[in-house]
C-alpha cells in the first residue's frame, strides 16, 4: 500500500484524516463532472479540519490519498474496474486500475489506522433477496473492520428493513447523527427508526473512544447523516422513479453489482438530474461530518 505523503505525516502525528471511496467517482457521478465533484469533496474534508484520504488501485498498487493526476484517472478513464475486497488481489496481480467500493475503502482504511471514513450511501441487503442472495459486501466487511462510516443510509434501492437486520445481526452499531429516525439516501427518512442519536460530533468520538476501551472496536459502526432538508427529493417523486427503475432494471437482466449505478444512472435520468444534484449534497454533507468526528476523535 502506497501512502501519500500529507496522509502518512498526519497518520504519524495522529491528525485527523478522512478515507472516501473512489467508485463514486468512477461509477457514481457522470463524467466529466465527477473530477471536479471529486475535488470538492476533498476540500469539503480540508474545510472541516482533516486530511482526505481517496483510495483506490493504481497500476496495480494501492494508493491511499491520489495525487490529482491519479484522481483524474481515476475519474475520467473508462477502463477502471469497481474493486470489491474480493477483487483486491486479482486487480493488483493485472496491475490494473480500480476504484475501491465502501467495502474495500473500508478494509484498506482500517489497515492502513484510518478510523473515519465518509461516503453516499451503505449497501446493503437487496430487494429479493430471499431468492437472489444478492447482499452487498460492505455488510461483512464492517461486521470486521474498525471503522466508523458516515453516509446517508443505505441506498434507498435496497431493502432497507432487512439491511438494518442484518446490520444488528453482524454487530454492526448504528447512530442516527442528530436524528431517530434512519436515513433514506435521497429522502431524510428511510421510514425505519434509528435507536442510537448522536447530538454532535463529540458524541461519536466519545463512542469510537469507548469501543476502544471495550475492546469492540474490530466490529464497525455507522453513522446515519441524513440528506441536508433543501437537497431531499419529493417523497412521491422518488417512489415513482423506483418503481419504474426496478422494472426497467429486470426487464433488462441487470443483476448483482451492476443493479446500483443502473439505477443510480436512471435516477438521473427520470429526475433531470434532481438526484445527482441530490447525491452531489449529501456526499458533501457526510464529508464534512466526518471530518468534523474525525476532529474531535483525535482531539
Amino acid at each position: 500500500m502506497l501512502i501519500h505523503p500529507e496522509v502518512a505525516d498526519a497518520l504519524a502525528n495522529r491528525r485527523p484524516v478522512v478515507a472516501l471511496e473512489s467508485t463514486i467517482v468512477s461509477h457514481g457521478l457522470p463524467r466529466p463532472d465527477n473530477l471536479h465533484i471529486a475535488r470538492q469533496i476533498e476540500q469539503a474534508v480540508r474545510d472541516a479540519g482533516a486530511v482526505p484520504a481517496t483510495v483506490a488501485v493504481v497500476d496495480g498498487d494501492i494508493h491511499i490519498g491520489l495525487d490529482d493526476t491519479a484522481l483524474e484517472r481515476i475519474a475520467l478513464d473508462y477502463s477502471v474496474a469497481k474493486v470489491s475486497v474480493r477483487d483486491l488481489a486479482a486487480v493488483s496481480a493485472a496491475r490494473g486500475l480500480g476504484a475501491t467500493t465502501v467495502a474495500s475503502t473500508a478494509h484498506i482504511a482500517s489497515r492502513s489506522g484510518i478510523r473515519v471514513f465518509a461516503t453516499g450511501g451503505l449497501g446493503g441487503v437487496h430487494r429479493g433477496a430471499r431468492e437472489t442472495w444478492d447482499e452487498s459486501a460492505d455488510l461483512t466487511t464492517l461486521s470486521r473492520t474498525q471503522v466508523l462510516v458516515v453516509c446517508a443510509g443505505v441506498k434507498s434501492i435496497l431493502d432497507v428493513g432487512a439491511t438494518l437486520e442484518r446490520l444488528e445481526t453482524l454487530n454492526i452499531g448504528v447512530l442516527g447523527y442528530r436524528t431517530d429516525r434512519f436515513p433514506g439516501f435521497y429522502l431524510r427518512d428511510s421510514g425505519h427508526p434509528v435507536y442510537w442519536t448522536a447530538p454532535d460530533a463529540e458524541f461519536v468520538a466519545e463512542t469510537l473512544r469507548a469501543q476502544d476501551h471495550l475492546g469492540t472496536a474490530g466490529y464497525g459502526l455507522v453513522l446515519g447523516n441524513p440528506i441536508p432538508p433543501n437537497a431531499e427529493l419529493n417523497r412521491d417523486l422518488h417512489d415513482t422513479v423506483l418503481e419504474a427503475g426496478l422494472a426497467a432494471a429486470d426487464r433488462a437482466g441487470v443483476t448483482g453489482k451492476d443493479v446500483t449505478p443502473f439505477l443510480l444512472d436512471f435516477f438521473h435520468r427520470e429526475t433531470h438530474g434532481e438526484s445527482l444534484r441530490a447525491n452531489i449534497a449529501l456526499v458533501l454533507a457526510n464529508a464534512r461530518v466526518a471530518a468534523q468526528v474525525a476532529t474531535a476523535y483525535h482531539s
